[in-house]
């Protein structure tokens, strides 16, 4: 066994852990890689989407991930994690269902359409940001386009890759409220859905569709993932400097 020296960076993982979700089995061997390959140490901790609903739940962590596994628990939850981690500067990532509820989130907090709703969560609502995708991307695979220059293109190293999707719901209507408040949509599909979100000016706030955590057989992180353990790991190294150093 390897023995790593740095201090861990604190990772809060938000979502409701299942044996039943494939991106949950594989999380435990993507953070070992990470450590061991990559030097990137991260101390998780799992909290249930019904527990993020506390004011000060994943204040202190180096990362905040929100998971695939949705319908959550807790909507509320979910949104109250994605919203700390972007207003005080947490490094950020959301994957499928969190992809999802970091579109909402921003909906309701920054554009003020605090009646937009996840059609998962309560189809019978009029204004549905989040709607039931045409085509399921359960089991999908395909191309996504970056915009070049955008914190996904670099995390990527290219302009394009071929990504894995497990979902049924994805972005509808408001896109250009959300962009016009600062929003960036970085990444669309073939048919140029929004599949990539980031917020310009966090210290790394992203969101995929598409679930980086299926890349390959499990072994290796996908790049959107190391990406965030470096970010976590720059938290880290920021918060523990002196005032004036």
């Amino acid at each position: 066994m390897t023995t790593h020296t740095q201090t861990p960076a604190r990772i809060a993982i938000v979502g409701d852990r299942s044996p039943n979700v494939t991106a949950h089995q594989r999380l435990p061997r993507l953070l070992e890689a990470l450590a061991d390959d990559d030097r990137l140490v991260l101390d998780a901790y799992w909290i249930g989407t019904d527990h993020a609903e506390e004011p000060d739940a994943v204040r202190g962590f180096d990362a905040v991930w929100v998971v695939p596994g949705s319908p959550y628990r807790s909507e509320a939850g979910a949104l109250a994690a994605i919203r700390t981690a972007r207003e005080e500067g947490i490094p950020f990532l959301g994957t499928c269902g969190g992809f999802q509820h970091t579109l909402l989130e921003f909906a309701r907090h920054v554009c003020g359409l605090t009646d937009v709703a996840h059609a998962e969560n309560d189809p019978d609502a009029e204004d549905r940001l989040i709607e039931p995708l045409a085509c399921s991307l359960v089991g999908h695979e395909g191309t996504v386009t970056l915009a070049p220059g955008s914190l996904a293109e670099s995390v990527l190293g290219a302009d394009r890759s071929i990504e894995r999707y497990h979902c049924s719901y994805g972005p509808g209507r408001h896109l250009d409220t959300l962009r016009a408040h600062g929003l960036r949509f970085t990444g669309e599909d073939e048919h140029g859905e929004v599949r990539v979100v980031e917020l310009p000016g966090h210290p790394f706030f992203l969101a995929t569709l598409f679930q980086p955590e299926l890349f390959g057989d499990g072994s290796r992180p996908h790049p959107v993932v190391r990406a965030l353990a470096r970010a976590a790991v720059r938290h880290a190294e920021l918060a523990g400097v002196p005032a004036g150093a």
